[in-house]
């Protein structure tokens, strides 16, 4: 009797068993069904109708109907995880269709990637530390960080990990930049830039790939006249061959520019072009130049000819216009001279401007206009600016109009914020800063942002920002239209401010800091930098490059100065990477090693400095 009860209840235990692994094995199933049609922004639309691709299928199925239902889960793809690198033997083959989906997927998402960190607990903090430290080691390299889109703690998104993944390869390679001249939309802000984007992650393209898209393209001067009412596969093109001129350098940057191409980047300055064209085809153009050879190639084609033409359109009322006369001019003066034509420096009048753009604390990267209010950056890197003005009491405000609607942090900074373009951190992005983006409607501190209700910005609009330093607020408007006060970097910092921004690839704007009337005055008594700063003449000049670095080499430097500042001795230590190069006053400001990129943990004075 007992060997019969305990027969029936195994068997109705393995009874039990068999239902369940069938319901799971059903259920498992359909989510894989479903995950597969609708994933959202990770999708990726395979196709596998390939004779070999339904072979490894079917294989694979015959194998997973044999193992129990907990480990045939295991082999589902998690679609919020990255894929392991390569093709395993279960994954179908990549097809060329599926790359226009990540493209267009990736696009979709990256204006929603910002920083959203929860309360940082003590398991988060030190989760965090150990990302620092493999960032710091080299272990992670960080997405999309150079423009400011995707924070150091944030994970790429999916559809972007897959096509840098596929473009490890050659083929892979050329399929994703076709793929980024096909279906990337003319009338997308981000547009260019997530072109930027993916192809500086991408790995560098071999010599066979760029040989093997240069005939793909198949690009001369009637190409360019080609498709003139359909001007979206040109930007695409001429951007994506900027981006590839920027990456590139020496042999492989002078031969990527063949006697087709700089024909076809010419014949995209024609005043019949698509003003989009012309912009991203003159960019193409400064980027290439950075190779010394193909700027001699570019300049012996005459092209400042052409760009005298489009100089006149820096103030034109069509801000695409007027983005092509800003570039026009800015190479005019720095890259491609003409003889004879007088700088614009040179002519430009500056005795209104008492306030400006501080064109001594930015890189080389970012384009600022002779009168010292307008500014550019062209660059994969995230590129910040401070006007010339500080102010430490009292009610102040300036204006800014929008040029371009893309990414930018503009706002309010001190003069203990930090900028480190080639990691995305730019205005907003510590305690010591404030910003408006009104492309992804936030506000920015401490590189957290939270949503504001502002439409986003087209080209055009004035975004007004006043702080008051007796009430300890900030007050960012759009058109006239006030947000809700602002007042946590107060916290951390009562004075010392400066305006100030931070631009995305491909966008600029310009400042108004009171020599010109506001279009949207605040209704309270305030102050402008126009009003109290002071500028002499030589302060007020904005040199070309060339003639900025001749300067720079008649200057005489201390062989023991700080590489840095170039004024101080250098007398610090830096630990534990050893390196010794600076002064005090730069390596209190500095996170980690410019030399090596290694987290400072301390800074040592050598006493043998100090006199």
């Amino acid at each position: 009797m007992i060997v019969f009860a305990w027969v029936v209840f195994y068997a109705s235990r393995s009874l039990v068993q068999g239902l369940l692994l069938t319901l799971e094995q059903h259920i498992s199933s359909f989510l894989g069904t479903l995950g597969a049609t609708n994933m959202g922004n990770s999708c990726i639309c395979r196709d596998d109708s390939g004779t070999e691709d339904n072979a490894e299928s079917q294989h694979q199925q015959t194998e997973n109907s044999i193992l129990p239902a907990a480990e045939n889960r295991s082999h589902l793809r998690d679609p919020v995880r990255p894929p392991r690198r390569g093709r395993g033997p279960h994954e179908p083959r990549r097809k060329k269709q599926n790359v226009d989906c990540l493209v267009l997927d990736t696009l979709a998402v990256i204006r929603t990637l910002v920083d959203k960190r929860e309360t940082e607990t003590d398991t988060e903090t030190e989760r965090q530390r150990q990302r620092k430290i493999q960032r710091d080691k080299g272990r992670k390299r960080i997405y999309g960080c150079v423009t400011g889109l995707i924070s150091s703690d944030q994970e790429p998104p999916y559809s972007m990990i897959t096509l840098h993944e596929m473009a490890e390869t050659d083929e892979g390679w050329l399929e994703v930049v076709q793929s980024l001249i096909r279906v990337i939309p003319l009338e997308d802000p981000l547009g260019p830039a997530v072109i930027t984007l993916l192809l500086d992650e991408c790995p560098l393209p071999t010599k066979d790939a760029l040989q093997k898209l240069t005939e793909i393209l198949n690009l001369n001067g009637a190409v360019a006249c080609q498709d003139a009412s359909h001007p979206a596969k040109h930007r695409n093109t001429t951007a994506v061959l900027g981006c590839l001129a920027e990456k590139l350098a020496g042999p492989a940057s002078i031969s990527l520019l063949s006697p087709g191409i700089l024909e076809y980047l010419l014949q995209s300055l024609n005043f019949q072009s698509h003003p989009t064209v012309m912009l991203f085809a003159l960019i193409a153009l400064e980027k290439f130049a950075q190779t010394s050879e193909n700027k001699m190639t570019i300049s012996k084609s005459c092209i400042s000819d052409r760009l005298v033409m489009l100089e006149s359109w820096t103030e034109n009322s069509d801000y695409l216009k007027r983005q092509v006369g800003f570039c026009a001019q800015w190479s005019l003066d720095n890259l491609f001279l003409k003889e004879g034509r007088q700088f614009t420096y040179e002519k430009v009048n500056l005795t209104n401007i008492r306030a400006m753009l501080n064109s001594n604390d930015v890189s080389e990267y970012l384009k600022i206009s002779p009168h010292g209010l307008e500014a550019r950056c062209d660059a994969s890197s995230f590129e910040s600016v401070r006007c010339t003005f500080c102010v430490d009491s009292g009610v102040w405000y300036y204006e800014v109009t929008v040029i371009t609607s893309g990414v930018m942090q503009i706002g309010w900074a001190t003069k203990d914020s930090k900028f480190l373009n080639h990691e995305g951190y730019g205005i907003g992005d510590d305690e010591y800063s404030c910003a408006y983006d009104g492309c992804r409607q936030l506000i920015w501190y401490n590189a957290r942002s939270k949503p504001h209700s502002h439409p986003c910005w087209k080209e055009g609009d004035t975004i007004g920002f006043l702080l008051d330093l007796q009430e300890k607020q900030m007050i960012f408007c759009l058109n006239g239209s006030q947000l809700p006060s602002e007042k946590q970097v107060f916290t951390s910092a009562v004075s010392g401010f400066f305006a100030a921004a931070s631009f995305m690839s491909y966008q600029q704007c310009e400042f108004n800091f009171g020599a010109k009337p506001f279009k949207y005055p605040p209704s309270i008594k305030f102050s402008t930098f126009n009003d109290y700063a002071f500028l002499s003449p030589e302060e007020k000049i904005i040199l070309p490059r060339h003639r900025r670095l001749a300067l720079l080499k008649q200057v005489s430097i201390r062989e023991n100065c700080c590489s840095l500042c170039c004024d101080e001795v250098a007398d610090t230590e830096l630990k534990p990477c050893g390196h010794s190069d600076l002064c005090m006053d730069c390596a209190l400001q500095l996170e980690t090693c410019p030399l090596c990129r290694q987290e400072i943990v301390s800074r040592v004075r050598q006493i043998s400095h100090i006199s």
